[in-house]
């Protein structure tokens, strides 16, 4: 009996992201909406936010996202992921970056796609797409998580004090059909929420490792004020980044407590 209700549950969840896609013709923010109308309970699980345009996009922790009318990807997604442990919360991070990163990777074939940590996709050493993920708990149990998501697609002008921003465009010098790339997205985030819920977890680890920009390559980065060389080793339990000098001395950072030097 457990076992068919286990292939009950994969059947209903492996198409669910998407199944309801609410536009937007302009927002403050798809995190802010979606917040808004779960708390008026009207989001459901997998519905998406779909904005042609935010005006107070959000990055994680105070930053804002840049986005130009029409040119990219802006959406927010609400699962409820009540079977991971509230103590494996990054493993949502390390889910919707390995889709997001796949689906830009099937632009780019040529191209390294990475994933930097904790929430930013790479390519090179610039950054294509930025994800925010807000979690709710309820005691000991994961409630819901708001999945923002904003990828650079079609934008060739950025006007703000970003430092390294590129866009499938300006990599592929052609115009990106947005309808294409929102489909292939939803398809590779409903694959990786599959293989969550298949508790797949050691084969989403390890690809997420392979993926992860700067692995195991000394760079610089600035930890408690000071510049050093180091190498990232890999992350804890909880998603914190591990890094190793060459002398040996070993880091263990949370959001905010390291700085990428690019």
């Amino acid at each position: 009996m457990i076992f068919l209700e286990l292939i009950f549950v994969f059947m209903i969840y492996k198409s669910i992201i998407g199944k309801k896609i609410i536009y937007f013709d302009t927002l403050d923010s798809t995190i802010t909406k979606a917040s808004f109308l779960l708390n008026d309970d009207q989001l459901f699980e997998g519905d998406v936010l779909l904005a042609d345009f935010q005006s107070s996009g959000k990055g994680l922790d105070k930053n804002s996202w840049e986005s130009e009318k029409g040119k990219n990807l802006l959406l927010s997604i609400l699962v409820c992921p009540d079977y991971v442990k509230p103590e494996d919360q990054f493993m949502l991070n390390k889910v919707v970056s390995l889709a997001v990163s796949d689906m830009i990777q099937e632009y780019l074939k040529r191209k390294e796609v990475k994933i930097k940590w904790p929430n930013d996709i790479y390519v090179d050493d610039k950054k294509i797409a930025g994800i925010l993920i807000n979690n709710s708990i309820n005691g000991n149990a994961m409630q819901s998580s708001i999945i923002g998501i904003g990828i650079n697609i079609n934008q060739t002008k950025f006007l703000s004090d970003a430092p390294n921003p590129v866009s499938l465009k300006k990599l592929k010098r052609k115009e990106i059909d947005l309808d294409k790339c929102l489909i292939r997205l939803l398809d590779h985030l409903n694959l990786r929420f599959r293989q969550l819920l298949q508790n797949n977890l050691e084969g989403m680890n390890q690809e997420y490792l392979s993926k992860l920009y700067r692995y195991k390559t000394f760079a610089n980065y600035i930890i408690d004020g000071n510049k050093i060389k180091a190498k990232i080793v890999g992350l804890d339990q909880y998603g914190k980044l591990c890094l190793k000098t060459k002398d040996f001395r070993t880091y263990r950072c949370d959001l905010k407590e390291v700085e990428f030097v690019i």
